[in-house]
């Protein structure tokens, strides 16, 4: 990772914190949730995956272990020697690979609607249709609003689709078959850290079974939260209430 792929931080708290983006993330979807931090504690930078936002140009393998790999390189560039990790969606499994990599550096995890280190379990005919998203914006649109319930406007579905484009196809397409399989949840058996996970109440997909089903089985002492009035894009949705459960949770480690 170069010096000129270091993101802008928000910021200049003691607690560090590296945010993952989801599949259809871009690290402005971050701001309004980032602008209700507490700036006094914390000092965030949204991690760009290779492929996408600020890293478009760069490329590899799009695979969870090699963006773990970057997010430690990124910790050092900054000069963090420990941190906290939030992820969303696909970023909920990846930071789960940094914790692997380098678990005592990491402090706390939160996962906001994140897919748990067992995937997602697709079927088949839900893959197709999450693969035919790769080339096609109307597909992305269809999947914002299906996640989120169905009860958003079509422009604003639209726009975080639009915003997806930035990403490269390739990598779109890599880092899907990561999060769209069966996962790894064998590896991280015995991982100890503190965990704290917000599912949307409209989320059909990452919701509140699905979480107690998962991350409670990983993590038996995690905890788990519903984000009311949000569907799989809480801090898009209501970013200052995830805000707040947010700054309680990685200020209290």
């Amino acid at each position: 990772m170069t010096d000129d792929l270091t993101p802008r931080t928000w910021g200049r708290g003691a607690r560090k914190v590296v945010v993952m983006n989801g599949w259809l993330g871009l690290s402005r979807h971050w701001q309004p949730l980032l602008a209700a931090l507490d700036p006094q504690q914390f000092e965030c930078a949204v991690f760009d995956y290779r492929g996408y936002g600020s890293r478009r140009a760069e490329v590899g393998t799009y695979r969870f272990d090699e963006a773990a790999t970057d997010v430690l390189a990124l910790a050092d560039q900054l000069g963090w020697a420990t941190f906290s990790l939030v992820g969303h969606s696909m970023g909920g499994m990846a930071m789960q690979k940094v914790a692997l990599q380098a678990a005592g550096r990491v402090q706390r995890m939160l996962g906001v609607a994140p897919v748990s280190a067992a995937g997602s379990g697709m079927d088949a005919a839900r893959r197709a249709f999450f693969e035919s998203a790769v080339d096609d914006a109307a597909a992305r649109q269809q999947i914002v609003h299906l996640s989120t319930g169905q009860r958003l406007t079509a422009t604003w579905c639209q726009g975080v689709a639009a915003d997806s484009m930035e990403n490269r196809p390739e990598a779109m397409r890599a880092y899907l078959g990561e999060w769209a399989g069966q996962g790894f949840a064998d590896e991280i058996a015995g991982l100890d850290l503190p965990v704290k996970v917000l599912v949307g109440e409209f989320d059909p997909g990452i919701n509140l079974e699905r979480a107690r089903q998962t991350w409670l089985r990983h993590y038996p002492h995690a905890e788990i939260e519903v984000v009311p009035q949000a569907g799989h894009y809480p801090m898009q949705e209501v970013p200052a209430w995830v805000a707040a459960r947010a700054q309680a949770w990685l200020a209290a480690g």
